[in-house]
């Protein structure tokens, strides 16, 4: 009796001894978990190289990431939340219409230091370190500044690359994009970013008729007595990508004023309305429909419209929308 119950002593002790060590292992195993995932958080914010490279005939030094920066315009300000730096971005400035809603939370935790672009006495007052504008006008001695001004305040100024050059590809925004992440030294997420909006594209694309005769598109900007339009910009590019030709593509810049002669003259078969502003892309299509000049034009006689939003047709995140946009608008 006694042999017995020593046995079951032993057993019992036995399996508490193997419990144990199945649970202290499972601690131990959760532990290091933890412990690995914090030490890739403390690598990614400890080791920063030194980073150097030329914007717009600007050279930049970033000796570490930047802790405040101000975002001016809104396709740069997605570009930044889209990388998950919000906790960097101190104010923001001139959003064109609603922020992209994945991005509203972040968003709305950040200053918004103006409707349009803030004075430099505003602008200095948040204390920034980088100021990342969308369109050269940010950087004016009667905005924030010029960057040679920026730069006397110890501020590194990046102004967006595809906003600027003359004829931007979709590589132009990856190398945008691929810039701020190294910037902030998010490399991974960039890389990440642009995949995920290369299997955007390529999804879209995939739904575009073949051998179709490229449909004539005329983009209207803005204008009464002259139209104001797009040449060699980023919505020539989504255009081409969509199977369709922009009338005014030899147009030597981005943007260009136009005569509503030459408008009839190349008969467009699809007019596509940029949205922004305080005239609404009703009122817009309204003036087109009731112009004199445009009477005879295919687009006006059937009624061919497409409205794009001016945050999609800006160089940055929402690339593959403002293709989708263009895509329904012609095949659907």
């Amino acid at each position: 009796m006694l042999k017995n119950i020593r046995l079951g002593f032993c057993f019992s002790i036995i399996f508490l001894l193997i419990t144990a060590c199945g649970v202290t292992q499972g601690a131990n195993s959760s532990v290091d978990t933890e412990h690995k995932e914090l030490q890739e958080i403390e690598k990614e914010v400890s080791e920063y190289a030194v980073v150097e490279m030329e914007n717009n005939e600007h050279d930049l030094v970033f000796t570490e990431a930047p802790e405040r920066a101000v975002t001016l315009n809104q396709h740069v300000t997605e570009v930044m939340l889209a990388l998950g730096l919000e906790d960097s971005i101190v104010g923001t400035a001139y959003l064109d219409d609603e922020i992209l809603p994945e991005f509203k939370a972040a968003y709305d935790q950040i200053p918004v230091l103006s409707d349009q672009y803030p004075s430099q006495e505003v602008f200095l007052a948040e204390e920034p370190d980088f100021a990342y504008a969308g369109w050269k006008s940010a950087f004016r001695e009667d905005n924030v500044g010029t960057v040679e001004q920026l730069e006397e305040f110890g501020i590194n100024a990046y102004l967006h690359e595809s906003s600027s050059v003359v004829g931007p590809t979709i590589e132009h925004i990856f190398q945008d994009i691929r810039n701020i992440a190294k910037i902030f030294n998010v490399v991974e997420r960039g890389e990440a970013l642009i995949n995920e909006m290369n299997i955007e594209l390529e999804e879209i694309q995939a739904n575009i008729p073949v051998n179709n005769k490229p449909v004539n598109i005329f983009v209207y900007d803005s204008g009464d007595t002259a139209p104001f339009t797009v040449g060699q910009n980023f919505l020539n590019t989504i255009i081409e990508m969509a199977g369709a030709t922009n009338i005014f593509n030899d147009i030597d810049s981005n943007w260009g004023e136009v005569s509503w002669e030459v408008v009839v003259e190349r008969d467009p078969e699809v007019i596509v309305i940029v949205d922004y502003g305080e005239t609404t892309a009703e009122e817009k299509r309204e003036q087109l429909m009731n112009h004199p000049a445009l009477t005879d034009v295919t687009a006006i006689l059937n009624q061919e419209f497409i409205v794009m939003p001016l945050s999609a047709a800006a160089e940055g995140v929402r690339v593959p929308s403002a293709l989708e946009i263009i895509v329904n608008g012609l095949y659907e």
